[in-house]
């Protein structure tokens, strides 16, 4: 039998890990580890147009997976390419191995063609960073590579020269025993013992929940009812938390809606569950706080902690549920759901008025009706910016529905490239990017890997020819808007040029059908949405001081608008308030 190479056991390796797929663009530097995968049936190589697309495609398997996911850029620029899809992976903690390669090992300090130093540029964004310059560094490198970004949850990487991946493999190497998930974490004796005596001691408690609420959606709702808590959210907690939730009190930021800010502000006990909710303006400054994270870097870094809880979520409130004692006065609770309910029905009518005659088509109007087509296990994935907006207000999560997108990063373009990397897990479950102009047309180009791999995604674009999120803050701020208009072609015409399916809505009256006629086709489609550029209503007491960039100083709501679905759900929770 012929000896391995170092690129032919990088690749076994990762398909020990569970990696299926390997994104990126193919280079010299990286011809070994590509052939690798060439002549190995257990891992497949996903040729995108941009290695951006590779890291965040990615990210979002990580995310819809829980396992492990990997990319690959070769030499010098090719492997900085990757570096903001790995800052959304890392900042997102999706679980991805990089793989960087480089320049002839014996030419590395010599500013040789293409030279960079990728062990140094990637250090920022991931949890370990480091050059093989040996073949007798493998397989342990590696290994420890994959340890960090499973265990630490987030984005390993690993420099490869070329010559270095050619080179034969170490003999009798180590086959160490790879960690593929990670553990629960319990908290100690101590902090449960004074989470506990807080709780009791406290009169009106609030749970404000981030994506650290993932897989305890049963455990936050059974804590909420002994505690008779409102449960509000953030962003990246709404997918977890919102549904079959008779707590629900809305959700906080500058995206927020309902009663969310109230009840984090009117409590006397507000807790943090798994939360890196990063606008400090939101969280009160004059109420007991406590945190519980995974994460110990992460308690208290956004506010003051009068307790600070090392602990998965779920885990914590298994402990402390059965210990804490019944409340039974639900006056707090109640209050904060008729807010929550009231809230709504002051805005729900902003899109409803008129709503199927108004031209162009309200942007509110579309995601509700794509919230309403969509199959119920969709994975939605959302463009940074006014997409993110739709998202929060209309998409309605149930348990089985994922929502995915640069929601801790921020990045423009990450939806068509994170619906890649969700689509290749499983091509069956209908995958939905809501895009705005804007960010498809930054990495348009990738439209041609969902017709190259026929991947049956579904691209919805918001097309109103601005930057929104970008005109609103300069609006904001007092000033005129300016360097904010695209000139957009007809999207649909491009995709019907590509080979995929094609259709223009112009009128509201077109715009179910042209979405039920895109998600029955089999293979990718686009549907080009005209909508309007002046959707959005400021509320005239905000000023210029009280944003700054993305964040709120002084006001706890920027946009006005519709709310979906959400107005249902709130009236539902007031049939539990009892009459007088």
């Amino acid at each position: 039998m012929a000896k391995q190479n170092v690129a032919e056991q990088f690749v076994d390796i990762l398909v020990r890990a569970g990696v299926q797929r390997l994104y990126g663009v193919v280079g010299d530097s990286l011809n070994p580890v590509v052939d690798a995968i060439r002549r190995n049936s257990a891992i497949d190589w996903i040729q995108v147009r941009h290695e951006e697309v590779a890291a965040f495609a990615a990210g979002a398997e990580a995310q819809v997976t829980g396992r492990l996911a990997a990319c690959a850029g070769s030499c010098g620029p090719g492997n900085l390419h990757l570096i903001n899809g790995l800052y959304d992976a890392h900042r997102s903690m999706a679980p991805v191995l990089a793989l960087a390669s480089h320049i002839p090992s014996s030419e590395i300090g010599l500013g040789y063609f293409q030279e960079t130093h990728p062990d140094q540029l990637f250090r920022e964004c991931s949890h370990y960073s480091e050059l093989i310059s040996n073949p007798k560094q493998m397989p342990r490198l590696l290994h420890t590579a994959i340890q960090h970004a499973v265990g630490q949850s987030g984005v390993s990487v690993v420099s490869l020269p070329g010559d270095i991946a050619s080179e034969p493999a170490p003999e009798k190497a180590l086959e160490t025993a790879l960690v593929t998930s990670r553990p629960t974490v319990r908290p100690g004796d101590a902090e449960i013992d004074a989470l506990v005596r807080m709780i009791d001691s406290a009169e009106r408690v609030t749970l404000f929940c981030g994506s650290g609420t993932a897989g305890a959606h049963g455990e936050v709702m059974q804590f909420a009812e002994r505690v008779k808590s409102p449960v509000g959210h953030a962003l990246r907690g709404k997918e977890w938390i919102q549904y079959d939730n008779p707590y629900d009190v809305g959700m906080s930021g500058l995206l927020g809606y309902g009663a969310a800010y109230e009840a984090t502000h009117e409590c006397d006990l507000l807790i943090l569950l798994g939360t890196d909710f990063p606008y400090n303006a939101f969280l009160p400054d004059d109420v007991r706080i406590v945190q519980v994270d995974v994460r110990p870097e992460r308690l208290g870094r956004r506010s003051r902690l009068d307790l600070a809880v090392w602990g998965d979520v779920r885990e914590t409130l298994r402990c402390i549920t059965p210990r804490v004692r019944a409340k039974t006065d639900r006056r707090f609770l109640d209050k904060m759901l008729k807010k929550h309910a009231d809230a709504l029905e002051g805005v729900v009518k902003a899109y409803t008025r008129k709503v199927e005659k108004h031209v162009p088509i309200h942007p509110e109007y579309v995601a509700s009706v794509l919230d309403e087509l969509a199959d119920d296990d969709a994975v939605f994935t959302v463009d940074t910016g006014m997409c993110n907006v739709w998202a929060a207000r209309y998409l309605s999560p149930n348990g089985r529905r994922r929502i995915i997108g640069s929601f801790s990063h921020g990045s423009m373009a990450n939806a068509l490239p994170q619906a890649i990397g969700a689509q290749f897990t499983d091509r069956n479950r209908q995958v939905v990017s809501m895009s705005g102009d804007g960010g498809f047309s930054m990495l348009m180009g990738d439209f041609l890997t969902l017709v190259q791999y026929d991947l049956p995604v579904k691209v919805i674009v918001f097309d109103n020819s601005s930057l929104g999120m970008v005109e609103l803050e300069m609006l904001v701020a007092g000033l005129p808007s300016y360097g904010t208009t695209n000139k957009n072609p007809d999207f649909a015409a491009i995709a019907r040029a590509a080979g995929a399916y094609g259709v223009r809505v112009e009128k509201p009256k077109q715009l179910a059908g042209a979405l039920k006629d895109a998600f029955k086709h089999k293979g990718p489609a686009l549907v080009d949405v005209v909508t309007d550029p002046n959707a959005l209503s400021i509320p005239p007491k905000i000023s210029a001081e009280m944003v700054t960039g993305f964040a709120l100083s002084a006001s706890k709501i920027v946009l006005d608008g519709g709310v979906g679905r959400m107005l249902q759900m709130a009236r539902s929770n007031l049939r539990n308030v009892p009459r007088p």
